[in-house]
């Protein structure tokens, strides 16, 4: 991860978490934008929707295998309330998935769908990393990001004419608390940083993989 000008020293776990969400994360993601437009295709928002389904709406998640690994020992509790919200949250995507109907045509599938698959392996590898702090700062900037991903799914699911849950109202905070309460030494901030810093590395590249398949299927 390379260093930021704009972290201080002084600055917590919650502090450098949240500023490489908001500067990597899904809301500033071009393709993410495009598709909050009320006009955007809906065949761009169901292939969004299909690949996030492949990504993170299997169990095991990606905050089940660190809540399963059971080597991060930084926020057990945290994580094991992070893990039940986040299985609600994959009940939402199968059911958006299926409302969306089939994976739009688009060329160059096969490739991306081993480039999808590659990008779960790769989060559940992240997830059960033995680093102490790593698994605890992926599923962090997760459930951080996830709020971006929410906005996404709600605004997707008005269009389908699916209902949500507020299930997931207050995870954003309480992943925020449970940040703001670490003290932790430098080699352990370093550690979570990586590990968020992976993750979101992570939902960059989906993001952009999306947009370039948005753009293969044309306007």
């Amino acid at each position: 991860m390379m260093a930021d000008a704009s972290q201080r020293p002084e600055d917590g776990p919650a502090d450098l978490i949240l500023a490489m969400v908001a500067r990597d994360g899904t809301a500033a993601s071009r393709h993410v934008q495009a598709l909050a437009d009320p006009g955007s295709p809906l065949r761009d928002l169901a292939d969004a929707i299909h690949a996030l389904c492949v990504v993170h709406g299997t169990f095991p998640g990606m905050v089940d295998h660190a809540t399963a690994h059971g080597v991060d020992t930084l926020a057990p509790a945290w994580l094991a309330r992070a893990a039940s919200v986040m299985a609600a949250e994959r009940a939402l995507l199968v059911r958006l998935a299926a409302a969306a109907g089939p994976l739009p045509s688009t060329p160059g599938q096969a490739s991306a769908a081993a480039a999808i698959l590659q990008q779960r392996d790769t989060l559940a590898l992240l997830a059960r990393s033995d680093r102490l702090g790593c698994a605890t700062g992926a599923a962090a900037a997760f459930v951080l990001d996830w709020v971006a991903i929410r906005g996404l799914l709600e605004r997707c699911a008005v269009r389908l004419g699916e209902e949500t849950t507020s299930s997931f109202a207050t995870a954003g905070s309480e992943a925020i608390e449970m940040l703001r309460g670490l003290a932790l030494a430098p080699a352990r901030v370093r550690a979570l940083t990586f590990g968020a810093d992976q993750l979101l590395t992570q939902h960059r590249g989906l993001w952009q993989l999306l947009e370039s398949r948005a753009a293969a299927r044309g306007g």
